[in-house]
């Protein structure tokens, strides 16, 4: 067992946690703009490079370019995202809009929650078979003793177990802010 191991199962929380990030809830989240990229004087940049992003209230994110040329663009590019949500300009920037979600829509984004975590635990899984063959790899080539072996093990599946925990947590913390 080695710390690629490890990194391995920190990247699969991390990639669920962003994951997390995308997935839209009734509140105004800054993060949700995170991955939209804004063509600004023919480049590609991500939103946070062309203005500030901030929350105004509960359901409205605020986008206040660096450059009012650049309000176009930047509306363009949150449209075509396709976020499920209103923009409108004004003389200081943008408004962000997030509906309230139905109950319908939120039992769907649950569901998308389930599904995210579902994909993170197979990951996690194929991690630990790996881990699993190498260390059954060694002890057939005699590099390590059956006594090591399953300390070995129990390392592996004590930390696939920890990580389990972590994924489950962000899963729930994920479901109640949907529900809300």
């Amino acid at each position: 067992m080695d710390e690629s191991f490890e990194q391995k199962l920190k990247e699969a929380l991390g990639w669920l946690r962003k994951e997390y990030t995308g997935i839209r809830t009734g509140q105004a989240t800054p993060a949700l703009l995170d991955g939209i990229k804004v063509e600004s004087y023919g480049t590609f940049m991500p939103i946070v490079q062309v203005g500030s992003v901030g929350i105004e209230d509960a359901r409205t994110i605020r986008v206040a370019p660096w450059d009012l040329s650049q309000v176009p663009a930047i509306e363009r590019a949150i449209r075509e995202a396709d976020l499920g949500v209103s923009v409108s300009s004004d003389s200081m920037g943008l408004r962000v809009i997030f509906p309230e979600l139905t109950s319908e829509r939120r039992a769907q984004l649950v569901k998308l929650a389930k599904s995210k975590l579902e994909d993170a635990r197979v990951t996690v899984r194929a991690i630990r078979d790996e881990v699993m063959k190498d260390i059954d790899a060694k002890l057939k080539t005699n590099d390590i003793s059956e006594d090591d072996k399953f300390s070995m093990k129990d390392k592996v599946q004590k930390s696939v177990d920890n990580i389990n925990r972590n994924l489950e947590t962000l899963f729930t913390q994920k479901e109640s802010e949907i529900s809300l």
